[in-house]
C-alpha cells in the first residue's frame, strides 16, 4: 500500500491544526505553539501531532496539559474542516529535533571557537 495518502492526510492536518491552535484555541496556556509535523497511520486512524513551544521545560508541560485537554475540541474541528469517513484520534508529543539541532549547532561553535 502507498503512503502518498496518509502523507496527504498528514500535511492537510497539519495545515488545519496549526489554524486552530492560532485562532479558535483560546487556552493561555496554549501559546507560540509551532506544529511541526503530524505522522497518520496507514489506516487514518491515529495521528501524532509534533510541536515545538517557545520559553522553559515548565512551558513545555503545560502546553502539552492544555493540548490533551483540548484533543476532543480539536478532533471536532478537524472532522469539520477534512472530509474523511473516520477523524483520526489525535496524540500530542514535543518534537525533541529543535533542541537537539540547537544543541549540535553550539557545541559545533564551541568546537570552532577552541579552533581559533
Amino acid at each position: 500500500m502507498s503512503n502518498v495518502r496518509p502523507h496527504r492526510v498528514g500535511e492537510q492536518m497539519k495545515k488545519e491544526m496549526a489554524d486552530i491552535l492560532t485562532r479558535e484555541l483560546k487556552d493561555p496556556r496554549v501559546q507560540f505553539v509551532t506544529v511541526t509535523g503530524v505522522d497518520v497511520t496507514g489506516d487514518l486512524q491515529q495521528a501524532k501531532v509534533f510541536f515545538t513551544v517557545l520559553g522553559e521545560e515548565e512551558d513545555k508541560e503545560k502546553t502539552l496539559q492544555a493540548l490533551q485537554k483540548a484533543r476532543g475540541f480539536i478532533r471536532s474541528e478537524i472532522g469539520k474542516r477534512i472530509q474523511l469517513r473516520k477523524t483520526p484520534d489525535i496524540s500530542f508529543a514535543f518534537d525533541e529535533s529543535i533542541d537537539y539541532g540547537n544543541r549540535i549547532d553550539k557545541l559545533l561553535r564551541e568546537v570552532n571557537e577552541e579552533e581559533q
